[in-house]
């Protein structure tokens, strides 16, 4: 018998891009998002929505802009997402070996964190750390 995992994710950040096929390859391969979905044109060239999800919880949506967007005000390549992460210093090392342009060196801050930042190949931010929240157990 198999089981299928049940995913809820209460708040997804959501993102345009030029080029979102090329997105949605760099977030897998340099940072570790998973393709949990992604709804194409007809000939492939436009991401109509796409769903990737985070090992480690949570997910972003995205696509390609395009004028028939839920979200078409929202310029492409704009934004700044904060994802935890459990072992920051790994994914450092993946994300600079995958050619991610690091904006803010990996340091430890005042408040507990552990993290890096750093900008995808269109401009958008990507802040990883280890801090989860106020009044999480991982905080």
């Amino acid at each position: 018998m198999s089981t299928t995992t049940i995913y809820r994710t209460a708040v997804w950040p959501s993102l345009l891009y030029r080029d979102a096929n090329a997105a949605i390859a760099f977030l897998v391969d340099a940072f570790g998002f998973e393709e949990a979905a992604v709804y194409r044109n007809e000939d492939g060239s436009l991401v109509e929505h796409a769903e990737l999800r985070w090992p480690e919880g949570g997910g972003v949506m995205l696509g390609s802009a395009r004028p028939d967007s839920g979200i078409a005000e929202l310029p492409p390549g704009v934004g700044a997402v904060y994802v935890v992460v459990t072992d920051p210093d790994a994914l450092y090392e993946r994300a600079k070996t995958h050619g991610a342009v690091i904006s803010r060196e990996m340091r430890d801050e005042d408040y507990g964190s552990r993290g890096f930042t750093a900008r995808d190949p269109e401009g958008v931010i990507w802040s990883f750390g280890t801090y989860a929240g106020a009044g999480s157990a991982e905080a």
